[in-house]
């Protein structure tokens, strides 16, 4: 070996080592997303993403898609966040009717279910997952209470049920409003109030997040918590004492989605981050979380997900409830706010 290359030796090596050390957070671009999405999916989205684009690091907000709603509204002239990741489709709708959305047609969008497309060329969003609402029944509480087992949601009328149900509260969550326009499409308005009316004084809380009606029934702080398909699941493989209930077979559905946010500051990093969302790589990290991500033969979603999920969402006008959405939820309050928890609970 000669002296020559002797000398380039370190120098070699170093530069190799330097080219595999890994890219820490603080060198990354940083991408600041707003989302909904269950606190158990943000770590392995953000990792599978991560290391398929490891020069990019997600810096999650999370909270309930009322308060990004709102938050999304209030920075317009300035946007904070880089991009939308898990928010349901019918804010995103809302939010483009108030011109907060930029269109975006992520490369290879096409092989997604058209349910989870938006129509519009380009397309406003692309769907990640569908989540259905559902009642999570602790069966141990019900025993010791004497309470039954509802079979249509009517059944939650019944006196035996005051003081036992959790609710999520429509005005902050979008699972709640979910529930409401839900009904009023099902029954009509007159009815739809009537029903509500009775509901609450079976209601113990509305509460800010859609996942804690849930973990409260699995923690038998109540036997009844209207909440998600999202966060049965993973409570029930956990040993959880509930059951996952669709009263009368149809019940209430959203999709999370992804969107661009007009105005971004980083508009090409939130492009890759959207563009993975699509691919059949990020479907499989879905649907690991989700029984429904809008791509065939990825499996059943997770341990006790709602068999066949898609065949139980209602049909409804998702247009008429952003339309009605302000109307709706400034009536809701004035009748039933006063067992709403307190913001930050």
């Amino acid at each position: 070996m000669n002296k020559q290359l002797r000398r380039l030796l370190p120098a070699t090596a170093a530069a190799a080592l330097m080219s595999a050390a890994p890219v820490h957070a603080a060198e990354k671009i940083q991408l600041t997303v707003y989302s909904t999405l269950q606190k158990e999916a943000l770590t392995p989205y953000a990792a599978a993403f991560e290391k398929a684009h490891p020069e990019y690091h997600i810096n999650w907000v999370r909270d309930a898609g009322g308060v990004i709603h709102a938050r999304l509204l209030a920075e317009r002239d300035n946007p904070r966040a880089d991009v939308i990741f898990g928010l349901p489709v019918t804010d995103i709708l809302s939010l483009a009717h108030d011109g907060l959305i930029e269109p975006y047609a992520p490369k290879g969008y096409q092989q997604l279910d058209p349910m989870f497309i938006d129509k519009n060329t380009p397309p406003l969003w692309t769907g990640l997952d569908m989540y259905l609402n559902v009642i999570c029944f602790n069966t141990v509480e019900a025993q010791k209470r004497g309470i039954p087992k509802p079979t249509s949601w009517s059944d939650l009328l019944n006196p035996v049920y005051k003081g036992q149900i959790a609710m999520p509260n429509p005005t902050m969550s979008n699972t709640g409003y979910g529930y409401v326009h839900g009904w009023m499409q099902k029954m009509g308005e007159d009815k739809a109030w009537q029903f509500l009316d009775k509901l609450h004084e079976n209601i113990s809380v509305y509460t800010s997040s859609s996942a804690t009606p849930c973990k409260m029934a699995a923690a038998g702080e109540y036997v009844v918590g209207l909440s998600t398909d999202l966060t049965g699941p993973f409570l029930k493989t956990k040993g959880a004492p509930i059951d996952l209930l669709v009263p009368n077979n149809e019940t209430a559905w959203d999709i999370e989605t992804a969107a661009m946010i007009k105005g971004s500051k980083k508009p090409d990093a939130a492009k890759v981050l959207i563009d993975w969302g699509v691919t059949r790589q990020a479907r499989e990290v879905f649907g690991k979380l989700y029984g429904v991500v809008g791509m065939d033969n990825l499996g059943e979603g997770p341990p006790n997900s709602i068999p066949d999920g898609v065949k139980k969402a209602q049909h409804y006008d998702v247009q008429w409830s952003i339309d009605n959405r302000t109307r709706i939820l400034t009536e809701w309050a004035k009748r039933y706010n006063s067992k709403s928890e307190a913001k930050g609970s």
